[in-house]
């Protein structure tokens, strides 16, 4: 890279989450409806899972439209119009459709020309996306990239319980939320003490892409209805193992990275549930003032909840510019990701 190359600038961020709200009760109340021959007592997803509901989307609204809502917002606040972006990705976990790639129907509802692309990495998406964006900003291809996500993801969610069991494997769908988010980059001179992508880092080990799947669409299921291949579903103990691994993952070769991130002035990492938030920042051993637990109330947003934790510390007044915020992707196939960004 250039001495003098540019970096990615975080001019705006934004997150949108659908109106309608599901407790977990009227969740149970739904498994109930659904005629399989189990329910769950009451008061176990919530002691399971230390969520107290999720967001769903109105009927008609697709992925597409919560990335646009959420993309419409962030333009604003970055005082950017959409004709001034020069690219456009989608990075989320949901789609639209399997062909076309959806950041064209995002494109076409916000009236962009510039081109497009998908990008899906499970819940580590949107930080690819910001590592894809950072690269080609360094490398002036682009100068303004707008990424969008939109998470349809409670389509995920099994109704229908034969047994207790599949109640536990089924677990990750009970939590899920569906949401938008956005961010708008630019490019930015890369000063010791200015905004911008600081550093970025990543891990696998997709030898337990097995451990959580939704199984059904591609060439292994393609035409499956069955509930074992179109819901989310937990395969055994592997996701726990995946996730136990993942600070060592990059903590031998990233402890750099990791100790400028516990001093960040607010640390966003991906949450499926209060067990696993508590999990994790015990984990990482992230300090616990400068973390939020936006699970309990909004779910697992997958790709879109590390934006939205940003945007709720924002809110509330937790950062302000000159702050600099971490991320901690976590993600199913498996992988990990770290991004330091200052505001």
């Amino acid at each position: 890279m250039e001495p003098d190359a540019p970096r990615a600038r975080l001019a705006a961020i934004a997150a949108h989450l659908p109106s309608r709200y599901r407790t977990m009760e009227a969740t149970r109340a739904r498994i109930a409806a659904s005629g399989g021959a189990y329910v769950p007592p009451p008061g176990l997803l919530e002691e399971l899972t230390g969520v107290r509901g999720v967001h769903e989307r109105d009927d008609g609204v697709q992925a597409s439209d919560l990335a646009v809502a959420a993309a419409v917002k962030a333009l604003k606040a970055a005082g950017t119009q959409i004709g001034e972006v020069d690219l456009l990705l989608f990075a989320a976990t949901s789609q639209d459709l399997i062909e076309p790639a959806t950041a064209h129907i995002v494109a076409a509802k916000l009236g962009a020309t510039c081109p497009v692309f998908d990008i899906k990495n499970a819940c580590n998406s949107v930080l690819n996306a910001i590592e894809t964006a950072n690269a080609l900003i360094a490398t002036r291809r682009y100068r303004t990239v707008l990424i969008a996500c939109g998470e349809s993801i409670t389509d995920a969610t099994r109704w229908c319980v034969p047994d207790h069991e599949a109640l536990l494997r089924a677990m990750p769908g009970y939590t899920v939320s569906d949401a938008g988010a956005a961010l708008v980059l630019t490019a930015a001179p890369a000063d010791d003490d200015g905004p911008g992508v600081l550093t970025m880092a990543f891990g696998s080990d997709s030898s337990a892409w097995r451990a959580c799947t939704v199984a059904g669409g591609g060439s292994l299921n393609g035409r499956s209805t069955d509930d074992e291949h179109t819901t989310l579903r937990l395969n055994g103990d592997l996701l726990r193992n995946a996730l136990d691994d993942m600070p060592f993952m990059v903590g031998t070769t990233h402890q750099q990275e990791l100790e400028a991130i516990r001093r960040s002035a607010f640390i966003a990492f991906h949450q499926i549930s209060m067990p696993q938030f508590h999990d994790s920042s015990s984990k990482f051993r992230l300090p616990a003032d400068r973390c939020m637990a936006t699970v309990a109330d909004h779910g697992n947003c997958a790709a879109a909840s590390l934006p939205l934790q940003i945007v709720k510390a924002q809110e509330t007044g937790r950062v302000e510019p000159g702050d600099t915020v971490a991320m901690i992707g976590l993600a199913s196939g498996t992988s990990i990701g770290l991004a330091l960004i200052r505001l």
